[in-house]
């Protein structure tokens, strides 16, 4: 093999080896807003693209022992950047159709995964292994070829990761991330050996461009329709749109990054709370009476920040929120402005309070679990709740939103997470967002757990409370459920029963 052709090889498999990983990552991305990005997403993507690889492992092997052409090696790398493509156009399809299925969501994740990343995948996997074949002149360097090329592979999946997470993904985004794979297969396959003009290479380019152009005019439709924006951050995939609400069908601009709740939302004409759930952190009041510090963890559009505010003008509140990017876009689209008594942290919830000083707040609100599809369990285990518990001020008050069901199979997260709080809080109250819902559905409990050792009445003559009280439920819940610990909190497993209903 000519110098030139000792070259491309060592390059080839370093730009499949970056690319497999950049694809992979990228898949999270695009499962997200139909399937969420739990352990089983993930789990599904790594499995099925493992496997997939391991596939194209052996058909290299078997192709390069009977056909040693480079020639063939580039029409393999331009199948997988056609197959690429494929996902490109139909991954949009799929996903609605897989969404709106009554398939678990471990199911749902693999299929997804097969559909989408495995394909192309399979194709990938024979670049080592077909390179290593070209590559090697005699026995005596197989086992030096092997290695080298595949140290080669693992070197570049290494510089795909980090560019995936640190660069491409939050700045390019997930759909022009697909285009960059593609594209970059395509143009490797043509430098590595040119080959003639055929149907089937004609029909991946074509698909290539109707993929590009189709997603590429279904964004700019529906951001003039309904003005709607899809941003990739470093944590999580956004989508802000506008709507109805649901109720009083007033214009409202939702975010979500997850398949079905609004993360946050506000009316277009005002700045009253849209989601009925936010009303209840204003019960800091009731149980917490000449509050003066708040501790908010999870921010999102900053709805209740807002409203805080402006209920509270003697009063401050910090605000630990993961994503820098999602203040950026509050402050774009939310109406978030700078204020002396709101302070923002971008941090892990779980981290701040880990070396948050003792006994600082008077009040802590959670907003981090509104979605049922990655619930970072690491703020709802036993530890976690200790240290909220030591950064409260006596007579403190903890009160956060859990979409839960209070009943039946899909009551295990629910009653886990009041097993953990009372292990911990003296007083754990639960009251229905909604009181006409039924306790089999799925709905959102504001859970209340109170450092008090006083036992509380539920009267006020306050109508801003009396109607939130009056929501309390009294029913017994079952405390047959675990202590959630760092060592095992399987949410997933628990909101699993969830999904499948």
């Amino acid at each position: 093999m000519s110098k030139h052709g000792y070259y491309i090889l060592e390059i080839t498999v370093f730009v499949c080896g970056a690319l497999v990983m950049i694809f992979e990552i990228t898949g999270s991305r695009i499962l997200a807003p139909h399937i969420g990005t739990s352990t089983y997403t993930w789990t599904s993507l790594i499995g099925v693209i493992l496997a997939s690889l391991s596939i194209g492992y052996w058909l290299g092997g078997k192709l390069a022992d009977r056909k040693p052409n480079i020639a063939i090696l580039a029409f393999a790398i331009f199948v997988s950047g056609g197959l690429v493509s494929v996902t490109i156009l139909f991954k949009d399809s799929v996903l609605i159709v897989l969404g709106a299925s009554f398939l678990s969501l471990e199911i749902k994740a693999v299929i997804a995964a097969v559909l989408l990343f495995g394909p192309a995948s399979v194709f990938l996997g024979v670049v080592t292994p077909y390179a290593v074949k070209l590559k090697t002149k005699s026995l005596e360097e197989t086992g030096k070829t092997v290695g080298n090329l595949y140290a080669i592979s693992t070197i570049g999946s290494i510089v795909g990761t980090f560019a995936a997470g640190f660069l491409i993904i939050p700045f390019v985004g997930s759909n022009r991330t697909l285009y960059i794979i593609a594209g970059s297969l395509f143009l490797l396959a043509v430098v590595l050996a040119p080959f003639s003009v055929s149907r089937a290479n004609i029909g991946f380019l074509v698909l290539f461009v109707v993929g590009i152009t189709a997603t590429e005019i279904q964004t700019v439709y529906l951001r003039r329709s309904i003005g709607f924006y899809d941003f990739d951050t470093e944590y999580s995939r956004v989508h802000i749109f506008e709507t109805k609400h649901k109720t009083d069908q007033r214009a409202i601009r939702a975010m979500k990054i997850d398949p079905v709740y609004f993360q946050s939302s506000m009316y277009l004409d005002s700045d009253e709370l849209t989601s009925e759930y936010a009303k209840y952190y204003h019960l800091i009041k009731y149980f917490r009476p000449g509050f003066t510090r708040t501790l908010m963890i999870g921010g999102a559009g900053y709805s209740f920040p807002k409203d805080y505010l402006k209920a509270y003008p003697e009063a401050e509140i910090e605000v630990v929120e993961i994503d820098p990017r999602m203040t950026s876009l509050a402050h774009r689209f939310f109406r978030l402005k700078e204020n002396p008594r709101l302070k923002v942290i971008h941090e892990d919830g779980r981290v701040f309070l880990n070396r948050s000083e003792k006994e600082k707040y008077d009040a802590v609100l959670m907003d981090a679990f509104s979605t049922l599809f990655t619930v970072p369990f690491q703020l709802t285990t036993v530890e976690a709740v200790r240290h909220i518990d030591r950064v409260l001020k006596n007579e403190g008050v903890v009160i956060f939103n859990l979409g839960a069901v209070l009943e039946g199979e899909g009551s295990g997260f629910l009653r886990a997470e009041l097993e953990t709080y009372r292990a911990v809080f003296p007083n754990v109250y639960l009251f229905k967002v909604d009181p006409a819902a039924k306790d089999s559905a799925v709905q959102n409990i504001i859970i209340v757990a109170d450092k008090s050792l006083r036992k509380n009445s539920f009267r006020s003559s306050d109508p801003r409370f009396s109607s939130l009280i009056a929501n309390r439920y009294i029913k017994a819940v079952s405390g047959d459920a675990p202590v959630l610990t760092d060592d095992l909190a399987p949410v997933e497993r628990y909101n699993s029963f969830i999904h499948s209903r």
